[in-house]
């Protein structure tokens, strides 16, 4: 009897040793995996990254992926086109924020957050989701292996969640060259502007004539460098860039729109233009609004330097890349307000301007 028992109990642990490493190890395995279509302009996709995700990451860990692809960019754009056409999706349900889960499309603010969770639950439960079948599947795995070997390179699909995590000197790193251009520019910007506060009590006797001209013309390019600004942020459009530098990071940051709404571009197409108003007044204008005109200029130049201060600082140090056409801009400020600087010092002592 003994030994039969033996045997009963000897066969129980060559059954569990064969069934119970196999359960254990589907569990493990067990990962609900899903693909995030995202704008960084979109409110609604911060809204879930920042908030309903990182939720949803505490609760269940490992047992989630997420990759994200940023529409915003020619690739992400790209891959997000052949999903609508390979799906064939209505135009009501076109848009992002967009999670993809197994064979499952989840759209917008409402849905994610509202449906995400129990798809989690019952794809655990049924021993785990795979990647969606969509179009470039493959390669958009392969950039995310690459990007997290390397995580100083520039992502072309993957979230910003792999460049958040960065720290300082690997977002300068990023863009070694353009950045180091910016803090060269950013220091020269505040030199300028703690000088002109400096300077603009002290009365000169002399002022160059050219410099009367020279305002209205970088008014002019400044204009047209804001426009362009102001057009790629508003339509998303995709910025020529030169060799240096990399303007659609910049540009498809949440930092090219002020308090998430106006576009940074738009505010320097203000700024240019009421610089140039303020010149015409102070050169053709009444006589008794002149002063007040220079003053004006000075002020709007003044206060351009130091908005432009804050960009530069942003791109190198917070974003990790640097726009050419943000530095053409900021160097273009800084040079009205020398200019300003001068005029107002010299017709501040003179006001009919008589050199």
């Amino acid at each position: 009897m003994k030994s039969k028992f033996s045997l009963i109990i000897a066969l129980l642990f060559i059954l569990a040793s064969v069934v119970f490493p196999p359960l254990a190890a589907q569990a493990d395995e067990a990962v609900v995996k899903a693909v995030y279509f995202f704008s960084p302009t979109c409110p609604h996709c911060h809204e879930v990254l920042n908030n309903v995700l990182p939720e949803i990451k505490a609760q269940y860990g490992n047992q989630i992926q997420i990759i994200g692809v940023n529409v915003a960019t020619p690739e992400g754009q790209a891959r997000y086109q052949e999903f609508i056409e390979a799906w064939q999706l209505p135009d009501d349900r076109l848009g992002v924020p967009a999670m993809v889960i197994g064979e499952t499309h989840l759209l917008g603010g409402g849905e994610i957050p509202g449906e995400y969770p129990g798809i989690i639950q019952n794809g655990l439960a049924s021993g785990g989701i795979d990647w969606p079948n969509i179009p470039g599947m493959d390669d958009i795995l392969a950039q995310t292996a690459e990007q997290r070997n390397n995580p100083t390179k520039q992502p072309v699909l993957v979230s910003s969640e792999v460049s958040t995590n960065l720290s300082l000197i690997d977002r300068f790193q990023r863009d070694l060259v353009g950045n180091s251009l910016a803090v060269v520019v950013l220091i020269g910007m505040v030199i300028s502007a703690v000088m002109a506060w400096i300077n603009i009590s002290k009365p000169r006797q002399k002022t160059v004539n050219i410099s009367d001209w020279v305002i209205p013309v970088l008014s002019i390019i400044g204009l047209g460098v804001a426009g362009y600004l102001t057009y790629v942020e508003m339509t998303l459009s995709e910025a020529v860039c030169g060799p240096i530098g990399d303007c659609n990071t910049v540009q498809q940051s949440s930092y090219a729109r002020l308090f998430g709404i106006l576009p940074v571009g738009l505010l320097g197409l203000g700024g240019y233009f009421g610089i140039l108003i303020a010149w015409i007044l102070e050169q053709y204008g009444p006589f008794k609004y002149q002063l007040l005109a220079r003053q004006l200029m000075w002020g709007m130049a003044f206060f351009g330097v130091l908005f432009s201060i804050y960009l530069t600082f942003l791109e190198p140090f917070v974003i990790g890349a640097t726009c050419a056409w943000c530095l053409t801009s900021a160097i273009i400020i800084t040079l009205q307000l020398w200019l300003a600087t001068g005029i107002l010092r010299t017709r501040q002592n003179n006001p009919i301007g008589e050199v």
